[in-house]
């Protein structure tokens, strides 16, 4: 009789494992940026200067790996966060992303030039969001993380209400710091595209040796690159670049409206539309239970290759976006 009671209380505990995984499991939704910054302005009864809807939709953004679902589930040491793979893969995509835009807001928007200071306020934000975010004590990473947020929402806090002249934060939208952006990117959306078409692990020719080159008359033999991303990791690769393209998304529509002066003096507010309509197919729902991994012209579909094409023709809207803006 205990016997049977233990077994039917472990299948209920892996039942309910099962079911708080499949919660936790699910991606919080896109955000209309402008609205919610709007929103945040009337909250706080701040004014909504330039740069203020980026800094919101980045502290937003941070908030959500904070409190969606689960929590922040990278660092987990306890089931079912230890055993799941897809969310943390999903976070590690994100976090990418707004690492890379606190680090160019703090070396490049936020800074009249290369010789000025940096802001305090993202000197503390930028180190912080850099943790391991597998560090879960003695600081765990969410500890840092709320550090980071905390120094983002006193950076907006002086975009919008200085104190004094001297402690006024900057958000400088010129050209130069959106390309500086942009090709930051570009290069991660590049590797996107790259890392899910090996889902497929067609071989290709390895263009970084000198392949053709003859010695004594005689063809040297052709390196060949058949990488293939192992079967388990797929789905891993996929919800990365889920979690990439959500907060690029998220970030794109910001920095085109703080932009918005720039793009339309360039003409480029047409290229800027196209990139962030790509995106946001990134964001279709996917219906099939797991990631599927069909070859070619198939029955069965190849989620990663599918992905793939809308990534690198945001990547490619990109290039022509600093095409754009470099010839101003």
């Amino acid at each position: 009789m205990n016997t049977k009671k233990i077994v039917i209380g472990g299948a209920l505990a892996v039942l309910l494992g099962y079911a708080v995984s499949v919660y936790w499991s699910f991606e919080p939704d896109t955000f209309s940026p402008s609205k919610y910054a709007a929103q945040q302005a009337t909250l706080n009864h701040q004014q909504q200067v330039i740069g203020y809807e980026t800094t919101t939709t980045l502290i937003h953004i941070n908030q959500l790996l904070l409190d969606k679902p689960g929590g922040f589930l990278t660092n987990d040491r306890l089931p079912p966060g230890v055993l799941m793979d897809n969310m943390p893969s999903w976070e590690a995509g994100v976090l990418t992303q707004v690492r890379d835009m606190v680090l160019i807001l703090k070396d490049r928007i936020s800074r009249s030039q290369n010789e000025s200071h940096i802001d305090p306020d993202l000197k503390e934000a930028q180190p912080a969001l850099n943790i391991n975010s597998h560090s879960w004590n003695f600081p765990s990473a969410e500890s840092q993380y709320q550090e980071a947020i905390d120094s983002l929402i006193s950076y907006r806090d002086r975009l919008t209400a200085p104190k004094k002249p001297s402690q006024q934060a900057t958000f400088y939208a010129r050209d130069d710091g959106l390309v500086a952006w942009l090709e930051v990117v570009q290069n991660r959306l590049g590797s996107i595209s790259q890392d899910l078409g090996s889902s497929v692990g067609e071989a290709h020719l390895n263009i970084d040796h000198d392949q053709l080159a003859e010695s004594n008359g005689v063809m040297r033999e052709l390196k060949v690159d058949n990488t293939q991303t192992p079967w388990l990791k797929i789905d891993n690769v996929f919800y990365e670049s889920r979690g990439s393209t959500w907060a690029l998304l998220l970030l794109m529509q910001s920095m085109r409206d703080d932009f918005k002066e720039v793009l339309e003096e360039s003409k480029a507010m047409v290229v800027m539309d196209q990139i962030i309509n790509e995106l946001e197919a990134t964001q279709e729902t996917v219906w099939s239970p797991m990631i599927l991994n069909g070859n070619g012209f198939g029955l069965i579909a190849n989620h990663s290759l599918i992905m793939a094409n809308y990534v690198s023709r945001a990547q490619a809207g990109t290039v022509d976006l600093i095409n754009i803006l470099e010839k101003r």
